[in-house]
């Protein structure tokens, strides 16, 4: 394996030009769905490799459960500074997975409390709170508990009827579109790789703003929906919301700016010479590599630890 075994953990670095570059140049809908396939196959051929390194490089450990041949030299020679990375690798997994593990169960425990606090409210799709703070998110569902939109009476005093069907049609666009599973593949990656954490900030971005097009087209008038936007954001208060939000604290002046502009290019792919085609081509690269490099690590250690299993 050589080197290559190291690639797959800083190849996630090609990707932060397109990060920076998708909300600019290419579609909101289409930057949302690359930027999350590029983190989530980045994510997975990171963390296969690190799993490689840590097999290899722990062999040797006193006690390991391992076949006594997988500690032979000729094994071990297929990672490089194998003591030292191998057991640097241990820690680093664990974190890994304790990161995961931790952003699961916010997800999950914040879906659910959520879901508790509309438990008296008629099952509608749209439920109206009797709050004094202003906000408006998303709430996804599954089995007995369905897809919601969830608003405060305070946020609906400031908006116009005109503007209220933008929000709603704002808050349908996320569910109907699953973007809280992008945001979650997103948040994942870059727990089990740092490298990756431009990524989710940017997929957040790219998910409202697919959400803001998707409004404006329902609605037809996209000046309605980025006036509804800015007095959402004048109204809420500051701090992060539990969900996918209507003015989430950001780069709500870049929205409203984007709906006063034509609607972007529905093209699926930018043009190669430019710098968002050179961006996204890259980060095709980046991913292309990573995988190839973690499957030539796998299939080399499988049959390197093969030979090196006693019968």
């Amino acid at each position: 394996m050589g080197v290559f075994v190291f690639l797959p953990l800083v190849l996630p670095l090609t990707a932060w030009p397109i990060a920076r570059l998708a909300a600019q140049h290419l579609h909101p809908r289409t930057a949302t769905r690359m930027l999350t396939w590029v983190a989530a196959v980045m994510a997975v051929c990171s963390t296969v490799c690190l799993c490689l390194v840590m097999v290899v490089g722990t062999a040797t450990l006193p006690g390991n459960p391992l076949p006594d041949g997988w500690s032979d030299p000729e094994a071990r020679e297929a990672v490089p500074y194998d003591e030292v990375v191998g057991k640097a690798a241990i820690p680093a997994l664990c974190a890994v997975l304790l990161a995961c593990s931790r952003t699961l169960w916010r997800h999950v425990r914040t879906r659910r409390r959520a879901h508790r606090a509309l438990a008296g409210l008629p099952d509608t799709e749209v439920a109206v709170l009797p709050d004094d703070t202003p906000y408006a998110y998303a709430l996804p569902g599954t089995g007995p508990c369905r897809d919601r939109v969830v608003v405060t009476t305070a946020l609906l005093d400031h908006l116009a009827p005109a503007e209220r069907r933008a929000l709603f049609a704002h808050e349908r666009a996320h569910l109907i579109a699953r973007h809280h599973r992008f945001l979650l593949a997103a948040r994942l990656a870059a727990h089990a790789n740092p490298f990756l954490w431009p990524l989710p900030t940017a997929v957040s971005y790219a998910a409202e703003r697919w959400a803001d097009e998707e409004a404006a087209r329902t609605v037809g008038d996209r000046r309605t929906v980025a006036t509804a936007i800015g007095k959402a954001a004048l109204a809420s208060r500051a701090g992060d919301p539990p969900l996918l939000a209507f003015a989430a604290p950001g780069p709500v002046p870049r929205r409203v700016a984007a709906l006063l502009a034509p609607p972007p290019a529905t093209g699926p792919w930018p043009e190669v010479f430019t710098s968002a085609g050179l961006a996204a081509w890259g980060a095709a690269a980046g991913t292309a590599a990573s995988a190839m490099s973690s499957a030539n690590a796998v299939v080399t250690l499988f049959w390197i630890l093969r030979t090196a299993t006693p019968l």
